[in-house]
């Protein structure tokens, strides 16, 4: 085994969009490093690919505008002009209901009704729900409440049948989560925050919306022209001049001296400077001999594993039009399908007008069994599920899979005091950081942060 590079540059272990960030923002600084992965591709889940004249992601597909970390570091990159947002003039998502498509009611934030009539007037949910968000105003603040999860969160404040059709098949949709296990204080902060100044959620969403200055525009997705891969195509030329990309696995982490060794197969590098940007459960591997109270720490942060499938037919042989954005299925309803987006409804630029290109979602929490199916039968799987929530009954002309396991990190009840405990065990070791979808919010702009953040020398 030889010894690698001088202990000079920083250690990056993880080529997604955290270490990615982490190295462009030493490379700003004129720092050196070395990037670890062992993927034959950077980006993690961040991947584009065209199919069938169609512009394919087989992760994610946007960021949230609401967090300036993602278009700051777009811009940086010269690539301004290429984002794009999406089409919200036509916003809309249905839930599926009894095997019908029904609407979201119009002015629902997450799961909290802001407009009276169309709460009122929507099939979705039952006169015994619509009263109950209705007496929900009537609710007094509530301040020092322990933890809970999600479902029993929303349960509390608007019933079991809000859980089921609302809250279930969003966090479904956004984290591959079960709203029983997902920690409301990690998961939704505002909504906790509410909680404890109004007592009513729709009373404290209302004043929010009341008070917030008015809005120049733009919308509430963005994404880039050429897609998301274009993001980690500017990052891995950026980083070029400073920072040397090593293709391999990192095995474990020790210490000597003021230097942090990382062994891999053929090779031990050195450095005072180490950024460990992988999913919490491949980091408490590495820290398994060198500290196993953090790997405990990490290894009981959960993550689910889920896919992506993009369905393309030829509209010639489709009579159907979709105006919305897609479609959820709550758990109740569900057979394989968790969501799908009818891509050329969210975003321009995606798909010709001879095409329809479906982006269906599978897995999640409790349902991970299915990314080991062949891929024939989740063709079949798919398409079964296609024809009778859609009517589709052409055969599409590209079936692409994308499987993810163990993607998706899981903040449970309890997650925020684990991560103060994890703050503080690290404090133990200086200039060593983590970084990624683990710890302090799972979307992009937010891996973006704790990538500079790690390389600016704050721990998340």
């Amino acid at each position: 085994m030889t010894s690698g590079p001088k202990s000079e540059a920083s250690i990056i272990i993880g080529g997604g969009i955290s270490g990615l960030a982490a190295a462009y923002y030493l490379a700003k600084r004129n720092l050196p490093s070395i990037l670890i992965d062992p993927a034959s591709k950077l980006g993690g889940v961040i991947q584009t690919n065209r199919v069938a004249d169609c512009l394919l992601e087989g992760g994610p597909d946007s960021f949230l505008s609401a967090k300036p970390e993602a278009m700051a570091l777009i811009e940086e990159l010269g690539l301004g002009g290429d984002v794009i947002g999406s089409n919200d003039h036509q916003r809309s998502t249905w839930i599926v209901k009894k095997n019908r498509m029904v609407p979201l009611p119009d002015g629902l934030m997450m799961m909290v009704p802001t407009r009276i009539w169309p709460t009122v007037t929507s099939p979705l949910l039952s006169w015994s729900t619509k009263i109950r968000m209705g007496l929900e105003l009537l609710r007094r603040p509530k301040a020092g409440l322990p933890d809970r999860s999600v479902g029993e969160f929303v349960e509390d404040h608007y019933g079991p049948e809000a859980v089921e059709y609302l809250a279930e098949p969003l966090l479904s949709g956004v984290f591959g989560g079960d709203p029983y296990q997902l920690s409301v204080e990690s998961v939704l902060p505002r909504f906790a925050e509410m909680e404890a100044k109004y007592g009513s959620l729709t009373k404290g969403t209302l004043a929010g919306l009341a008070n917030a200055p008015k809005s120049k525009g733009g919308t509430l997705f963005r994404t880039l022209k050429n897609g998301l891969g274009s993001l980690v195509d500017a990052l891995t030329k950026a980083i070029e001049p400073h920072c040397q990309v090593l293709s391999g696995q990192a095995l474990s982490i020790s210490r000597e001296g003021d230097e942090y060794l990382v062994r891999l197969n053929d090779q031990i590098l050195r450095t005072r400077h180490l950024v460990i940007a992988t999913p919490a459960w491949a980091a408490a591997k590495l820290f398994e001999d060198f500290d196993p109270k953090i790997a405990k720490l990490l290894g009981s942060i959960d993550y689910s594993s889920s896919m992506t499938v993009g369905v393309i037919y030829d509209r010639a042989q489709l009579s159907q039009r979709f105006n919305s954005f897609g479609f959820l299925v709550p758990k109740t309803e569900r057979r394989h399908l968790v969501a799908c987006t009818f891509v050329d409804q969210k975003f321009d630029h995606r798909v010709p007008e001879n095409r329809l290109l479906l982006r269906c979602f599978l897995g999640g929490a409790g349902n991970e069994a299915i990314l080991d199916w062949a891929e024939s039968d989740l063709k079949r799987a798919v398409l079964s599920d296609l024809e009778a929530l859609l009517g589709l009954k052409a055969e599409p002309i590209a079936f692409q899979v994308s499987r993810w396991p163990k993607s998706m990190a899981q903040y449970h009840v309890g997650h925020k005091k684990l991560i103060l405990e994890l703050q503080e065990r690290l404090k133990n070791y200086p200039l060593l950081f983590l970084a990624g979808n683990g710890y302090a919010g799972i979307g992009i702009p937010d891996c973006i942060r704790s990538g500079r953040d790690a390389a600016s020398g704050f721990q998340f």
